[in-house]
């Protein structure tokens, strides 16, 4: 397990009494990168929320561990100032703080520290540049009159300059056209360089890997993982879909 950045050890979840998760088990090391698919309903969001701790979800029997430490019973907020991420598919719309306001209060408690200006704004704007954002952007209330690209950005954006360990990326695709996806896919090749971050794609389109590297892959299906293998799983999937897997 002390390998192991995540492990995912006999996980039962839901939500509102019902369960929607059997028997996960999963493990995942510092540097990889792993892609969960499967057809609409399979559960592929719940797990992302179970392992961010949120608590809407319930958790009801299996565990937790990161980075060697049974993080079961935590709450998100811990979660997220030991290194883990999550990107939402519909990301809220925030009133009043600007994108620029959100990242460095982010970092600030993320560090126990306060941002160094200068530091901070020659980072944010090398990173903007990366995923072509006008700096502009930076000054505008978090995700309020975004388009969905946009706001995909912006969670691409915090990804880049917040540095997790562990990133749970939940349909960042769904709903971009195809000049969003390619600069989504930019962001997380970015992220990919990181050495010891690990990345847990949530998807049932495969466009968004084409051009990533991709470690494992894992069918997710009425939400038990029915198969795992390499990177030829998700070319398997592309040409033959999710209906080999699905069995009444």
């Amino acid at each position: 397990m002390a390998d192991n950045l995540i492990s995912i050890n006999g996980l039962f979840a839901g939500v509102d009494g019902e369960t929607i998760l059997h028997d996960i088990n999963l493990d995942i090391k510092r540097g990889e990168t792993h892609v969960l698919m499967g057809p609409n309903g399979a559960g592929k969001s719940t797990l992302g929320n179970i392992l961010m701790g949120n608590p809407v979800y319930t958790l009801e029997k299996g565990s937790i561990f990161f980075d060697g430490e049974d993080i079961t019973g935590e709450s998100a907020d811990k979660r997220a100032l030991r290194g883990m991420f999550l990107s939402f598919q519909n990301p809220l719309e925030v009133p009043g703080l600007t994108v620029d306001a959100f990242i460095r209060n982010a970092l600030r408690v993320k560090n126990g520290r306060a941002v160094k200006f200068m530091q901070y704004n020659r980072e944010l704007t090398e990173t903007m540049k990366i995923l072509n954002i006008d700096p502009s952007y930076a000054e505008r209330d978090l995700n309020v009159g975004f388009s969905g690209g946009e706001k995909k950005k912006a969670e691409i954006l915090q990804l880049l300059m917040l540095k997790p360990s562990f990133a749970i990326l939940d349909e960042t695709d769904s709903g971009l056209d195809v000049d969003a996806v390619k600069t989504v896919s930019l962001g997380i090749k970015e992220y990919q360089k990181r050495e010891d971050g690990a990345l847990l794609i949530i998807t049932h389109n495969a466009k968004i890997l084409e051009s990533l590297k991709v470690d494992h892959t894992h069918i997710l299906v009425k939400g038990r993982i029915v198969e795992s293998g390499d990177a030829s799983l998700v070319d398997k999937i592309n040409r033959e879909g999710f209906e080999s897997y699905i069995t009444e």
